[in-house]
């Protein structure tokens, strides 16, 4: 961008020192009719150019601006999503080592059958959270990714 910016500046003051060499040609006397017209001209078309290439820096700047806007939320997105993950799997964790404690207990004789079973069912309802979290988590990634790749196409046939 600082590039574009740069040959912007160097366009719009040889732009300035050809019209005030015109001025100075118109004002002195000196110099052809049909010169200073052709000149003139040159000028304009110059200046419309420039006019043109101003307002495609500035679409281009607005598409970077939203990219990077929507690039930031999913980031913000994804920074929950795993955060949401990581507190599913310690709770997980926890509820595995909670389970291996009971079956401990039970095979010692010191706890209630049925307790187990529902520790159990608890921790299969934990892992059954966790493979959705997962998937989610992928269909995310994958989501990002189709993004970029459009996002690519598109850049590559505007160039083209």
């Amino acid at each position: 961008m600082s590039q574009i910016d740069d040959l912007q500046s160097r366009i719009t003051s040889a732009l300035d020192r050809i019209s005030q060499g015109l001025e100075g040609m118109s004002g002195t006397g000196a110099g052809d009719p049909e010169e200073v017209a052709a000149l003139r001209q040159q000028l304009d078309d110059e200046k419309t150019a420039n006019a043109q290439l101003e307002e495609r820096l500035k679409r281009m700047k607005e598409k970077v601006e939203e990219a990077e806007q929507a690039s930031r939320a999913q980031r913000d997105g994804l920074a929950q999503l795993d955060a949401d993950l990581q507190s599913l799997r310690r709770a997980n964790q926890q509820l595995r080592d909670n389970n291996k404690a009971l079956r401990e207990a039970n095979e010692a004789g010191v706890a209630e059958p049925h307790l187990i079973n529902k520790a159990m069912l608890s921790e299969l309802e934990g892992l059954r959270a966790a493979r959705a979290a997962d998937r989610a988590e992928t269909e995310a990634v994958l989501a990002e990714l189709t993004r970029i790749a459009k996002a690519a196409a598109a850049d590559n046939s505007e160039d083209a």
